[in-house]
């Protein structure tokens, strides 16, 4: 392959590449906000048994010295630690990001939906 289609094929694996939404929600800090969304996320999907999320495990990482706050969510039971959804908060305003291999599944509309109702303050599931 030459390397002109090198350029080529990368470029266009990076166009394909989905950016992760970044939203400011509020004039809290992250940690305060990613707080309301870990404690939504844990009751609403994983407490309650919600069957779109019995495949998975919950990992908060709330204390971050990247000022990043965040939750992964990783397949439950395997020995790959690789998270398939990643929902962090940086900043303050606090600005939330959701991204993994989950973003692409059919529960990503769920996913950052819930995601924006935590952050705001409602605690509904």
């Amino acid at each position: 392959m030459t390397a002109i289609s090198l350029v080529a094929l990368g470029t266009a694996l990076a166009s394909c590449q989905s950016k992760p939404p970044v939203k400011a929600v509020s004039s809290a800090s992250a940690l305060d906000v990613m707080e309301k969304v870990a404690v939504g996320a844990n009751r609403c999907w994983f407490r309650s048994g919600d069957p779109a999320f019995k495949s998975y495990a919950f990992a908060p990482e709330l204390t971050s010295f990247s000022g990043r706050p965040r939750f992964l969510l990783t397949r439950k039971g395997s020995s790959d630690i690789r998270p398939l959804l990643v929902v962090q908060a940086e900043g303050r305003p606090a600005k939330l990001s959701t991204f993994g291999p989950l973003m692409s599944e059919p529960v990503s509309g769920r996913v950052n939906a819930d995601v924006q109702r935590w952050a705001a303050g409602n605690t509904n599931c």
